[in-house]
């Protein structure tokens, strides 16, 4: 029998990293086989040239060389251009049977939109969920650009459905990052420490803060608050560059800067198994990266979490929001690392997005949905 090509597209680490055992499942299912579009992020050495990772895992991979050329607002809508493109001309030469795509970054919505045009269905992960800025609306126009939502909440399933997807599409599935936490084996917390040269009977801070696509021109001053906090802690701390989004070089030049102090380590990358293995450790995770909110109550690791790029998704108790702000971020650094109160709830917060069981149930529905009229033929549900 013949084998349904699934096509997944990765644009950067972090996404690439939550989907990574989804994408094996994929590729071991009887009924299916995977092929990756890889661009973006991944293909930028100041960023850690990430595609080396992905090879490393066999995937077959097709190389779509479009990258943010700038730190502007413009590169990134021209990133869209480029990339769209490209990939139309690169899906009529491989044509998938399905697109799999994740989240709500440029490159998914490039997928999305292509996928709609060439009359390939297209699956989406983690839509319905509620961010801010353009990831917000970027997110909710690639739901209504696919065909198969695979939700990771009934909440975010709900959302699809008031937008007007038919709930025979919807398929709450879980969050495909909870799969490697869940069912993976990660390193031991001695050799993590040994690896990355940290006390263990010490406070460790792990700080990962992307740009606010909404507030580009303030994304170094954001960033210089945080490392004000960091170097005024004096505690154990690793830092990890930012995405490449507008911004995220300004960011870097104020992370840079830091390099100098000798309880400070930085990092333009770090594979997804140890970073995982990283947040099984370390004290407090600091920034406004959604493994903050989606992973880190897997380990019942606190998260200051800054500003607004995470503003309305689900979370429990492991969260404490900041704005950007120096001493704002230094208090509620301090209340996770010493609040007694505070850790405790921690220690009882259960995460709501799922059993790390999503890779196989994405795997199964792929292979079975019915591929027809009625599924490319959308409509709005309600009249």
């Amino acid at each position: 029998m013949k084998k349904r090509k699934i096509l997944y597209i990765s644009g950067t680490r972090a996404e690439y990293g939550l989907m990574r055992k989804t994408l094996f499942c994929i590729n071991r299912h009887p009924k299916l086989k995977l092929e990756i579009v890889v661009t973006g992020m991944h293909l930028m050495s100041e960023f850690g040239k990430t595609i080396s990772e992905i090879k490393k895992d066999n995937f077959k991979v097709h190389k779509i060389k479009a990258i943010y050329k700038r730190d502007n607002k413009e590169s990134m809508s021209n990133f869209i251009g480029e990339f769209t493109l490209k990939l139309t001309r690169v899906i009529k030469r491989i044509k998938p049977d399905i697109i799999l795509i994740e989240g709500d970054r440029a490159e998914m919505l490039s997928g999305a939109i292509v996928g709609a045009y060439l009359t390939i269905p297209v699956a989406h992960s983690h839509g319905g969920d509620i961010t801010s800025t353009v990831d917000e609306f970027a997110r909710h126009a690639i739901t209504k650009l696919s065909h198969i939502h695979f939700p990771a909440t009934k909440k975010s399933a709900e959302r699809i459905i008031r937008m007007g997807e038919d709930k025979q599409r919807v398929f709450v599935v879980g969050a495909p990052g909870l799969d490697s936490i869940l069912g993976e084996r990660l390193f031991s917390k001695k050799n993590t420490a040994k690896k990355y040269k940290l006390d263990l009977y010490k406070p460790i801070l792990l700080v990962l803060q992307h740009p606010v696509t909404t507030e580009v021109e303030d994304a170094g001053k954001q960033m210089r608050e945080t490392m004000k906090a960091v170097k005024e802690l004096g505690c154990q701390t690793i830092i990890i560059y930012p995405n490449s989004d507008a911004g995220g070089r300004r960011m870097i030049k104020v992370i840079e800067r830091y390099r100098k102090y000798p309880f400070i380590q930085i990092y333009k990358n770090v594979p997804h198994k140890d970073y995982l293995s990283l947040m099984r450790i370390v004290s407090v995770l600091v920034g406004n990266s959604s493994s903050g909110i989606i992973e880190a109550p897997s380990f019942n690791l606190p998260t200051v979490n800054i500003g607004q790029r995470q503003k309305g998704r689900e979370r429990v108790a492991n969260v404490i929001d900041v704005g950007f702000s120096k001493e704002q971020i230094k208090r509620a650094i301090k209340k996770a690392l010493y609040d007694k109160k505070f850790g405790q709830k921690v220690k009882r917060c259960k995460n709501p997005y799922g059993d790390g069981k999503t890779g196989p149930r994405i795997a199964n529905i792929l292979s079975e949905i019915k591929i027809d009229k009625k599924l490319l033929q959308k409509q709005i549900s309600y009249q």
